[in-house]
């Protein structure tokens, strides 16, 4: 196997991979997941409730991997097995699931795939083409939601503090895939097929200190 790029993003072998009133730094780090009083986990009170993103953070670098990809054995033959030759994006994010629970996720982007990976059990639990990929739904505020939508799947909701890289790397990965521009679009209110048979709403409302969130059944 050939030594990886160092940067920011990771090379692969050529032969073939849910209101809450806590704040926290926007610094982007990961944290242990450690109840509170709510049974929302430390790193989870941030997407739920009031949330103010600092300016700072739009002027942040992006680093590309953020969970030192090449240094998970699972990780790599995954990605060998499918045959991703690049990282472009990788970082721990809360995905939501049909129920309303939140999950901690591993989110990976790469030159032909998105991937959902449960790092605890490291198992696959989802690998999207970037092909299959509609289009990403935001609000207008300072939020750090975002969904994915996917036609012929199930849609993904998660959360994130680098919901802006997040856009901005599948933006460019598709484009490179496919050849096609990834519609973005901006909404404080906007629908997502959580499951079969179930559509699910976001809404978002600016309130004194930063941005509430609703997630309701249609």
């Amino acid at each position: 196997m050939e030594r990886f790029n160092l940067q920011r993003r990771v090379k692969m072998n050529e032969n073939r991979s849910e209101s809450l009133d806590r704040r926290r730094n926007d610094d982007g780090q990961g944290t242990g997941m450690r109840p509170s009083e709510n049974n929302v986990t430390e790193d989870q009170e941030p997407f739920m409730g009031v949330k103010v993103r600092r300016k700072t953070s739009f002027h942040r670098e992006f680093n590309g991997d953020y969970i030192d990809v090449r240094s998970n054995q699972y990780l790599m033959k995954l990605l060998q097995k499918q045959g991703d030759k690049e990282v472009l994006f990788a970082d721990k994010v809360l995905k939501f699931t049909s129920s309303g629970k939140m999950k901690r996720r591993i989110l990976m982007i790469t030159d032909f795939a998105i991937y959902i990976v449960d790092p605890e059990a490291d198992a696959l639990k989802r690998r999207i083409a970037l092909a299959a990929v509609e289009k990403m739904c935001l609000s207008e505020l300072s939020d750090n939601f975002f969904a994915i939508v996917i036609p012929t799947e199930y849609d993904l909701l998660m959360a994130s503090t680098r919901k802006t890289e997040i856009v901005t790397v599948l933006v460019e990965a598709a484009k490179r895939a496919s050849d096609y521009e990834l519609e973005v679009c901006f909404s404080n209110s906007f629908e997502y097929n959580a499951g079969a048979e179930l559509v699910k709403e976001v809404q978002f409302e600016e309130v004194e200190g930063g941005v509430k969130t609703r997630i309701l059944r249609k």
